[in-house]
């Protein structure tokens, strides 16, 4: 096996396609923040699309009965509400019952009865020629993909939206003369099917990234207390397998379960487990918290550069180590300003002369931010508070690119 790769046979340093390591404490909370499922905000949008989606039937099945002489076939859109009303129900009671969750099969038979309620609902308006006045159930179909948004992926939700949307359109071609009287009302009942589960569709896709940035964030912000070398997330998860792993082992000898000597596939697992703990204890006196907050997070990873040769990072203060941090995520902006290209360059020193002060003596770390894609009437207010955390700084541009000169004043390691 190789020194690179664990007892199971995988890279120690394999990482995501985004870019995050994908043992990771960071990577799994990222994957549960992802999941389709509803999770505890997103639970609490579901019941609110789900009481939006209860009144509005209810308000459609009082339409309904108002208008129910008008019909000269009523029978398929009284099956099409019982079918919608039964499978609303249904689904609002399975969710109860096994948790915020829908299963594949359960979505697909869902489909079927909202395309049967929504054919049954035409088939009744049809002799009415008018979809855009006498659409109830089938309008209603449109609430009812609402709770679905926190419960499947929304391609699914997506795909439904297109084929309702289709499927109306059809109908109002084929059925309805449209005049300048009559062709308001079509777009308005148009909309009203299909604009609701493409909206929540949206509203829930940015509340989960809005989610996953501020719990990258907060792991991130968990460096800023760290030791000056620090062995980070990945390395924590690696060295708590490693320590079971070698736990098991010695119990095994002392109890006898392993005879000696080590058998030689025993005696190499062990071989290994070694390697890669003095692999760890090495990296733990070189890699700085700065070096493990940008490379362990899922946006910071991608777009930050990091040049901090003399590990410089570890001499900051906490507080000079947050507003580091938080000037980067200021500058780097929503998702976005990071599709249009943008990157922060982080480059660190070198150590500039000794400061004598009555605390004693220190030292003078220059912190060179060069972003690109970011001008500089762009920047926050709070990027510059941010930044006077760590100390005075200058700013100039060049070529659209914005520079940023920080001399941070630390305690001289010398005197630690």
């Amino acid at each position: 096996m190789s020194i690179d790769e664990n007892t199971l046979g995988v890279p120690r340093h394999r990482r995501a396609a985004r870019g995050l390591p994908t043992s990771s404490t960071g990577a799994r909370s990222l994957r549960q923040a992802q999941a389709a499922g509803a999770t505890l905000g997103t639970g609490y949008l579901g019941m609110g699309a789900a009481a939006v989606a209860a009144v509005q039937a209810v308000y459609g099945l009082i339409f309904f009965l108002v208008h129910l002489s008008s019909y000269p076939v009523a029978a398929p859109a009284i099956i099409a509400w019982l079918v919608y009303l039964a499978a609303f129900i249904g689904v609002v009671a399975l969710v109860a019952i096994q948790g915020e969750r829908l299963t594949g099969t359960v979505m697909i038979a869902l489909s079927a009865a909202l395309a049967v309620v929504v054919v049954l609902d035409f088939v009744a308006i049809w002799p009415l020629h008018n979809v855009g006045t006498y659409a109830t159930a089938s309008v209603s179909v449109g609430f009812g993909l609402l709770p679905l948004v926190t419960l499947r992926p929304a391609r699914e939700v997506i795909l439904a939206t297109v084929v309702l949307f289709l499927l109306f359109v059809a109908a109002i071609v084929l059925t309805t003369p449209l005049t300048a009287r009559t062709f308001p009302g079509q777009i308005a009942a148009l909309g009203l099917a299909c604009l609701p589960p493409s909206i929540a569709v949206y509203a829930v896709q940015r509340f989960r990234h809005m989610v996953q940035i501020e719990l990258d964030r907060v792991l991130v912000q968990s460096n800023v207390t760290q030791p000056r070398f620090a062995v980070g997330m990945l390395a924590s998860d690696e060295l708590a397998r490693l320590d079971l792993a070698a736990e098991k082992l010695l119990d095994g000898v002392a109890t006898g379960e392993v005879p000696l000597p080590l058998e030689p596939q025993v005696a190499s697992t062990a071989a290994s487990l070694a390697t890669e703990l003095r692999l760890h204890l090495i990296e733990g006196r070189r890699e700085t918290w700065l070096y493990h907050a940008v490379t362990e997070s899922e946006y910071l990873g991608r777009a930050v550069k990091l040049a901090d040769p003399s590990s410089l990072a570890g001499l900051l203060t906490p507080e000079q180590r947050d507003g580091l941090l938080q000037a980067v995520w200021l500058l780097l902006g929503d998702r976005r300003t990071r599709a249009a290209g943008t990157s922060v360059t982080l480059t660190l020193g070198p150590i500039g002369t000794s400061i004598q002060s009555m605390a004693g003596r220190s030292v003078e770390v220059p912190i060179d931010i060069t972003s690109t894609g970011i001008r500089r009437n762009r920047v926050t207010p709070a990027t510059w508070n941010a930044l006077q955390r760590m100390g005075d700084y200058s700013t100039s541009t060049h070529q659209g690119s914005l520079r940023l000169a920080i001399r941070c004043i630390v305690e001289n390691p010398a005197d630690a």
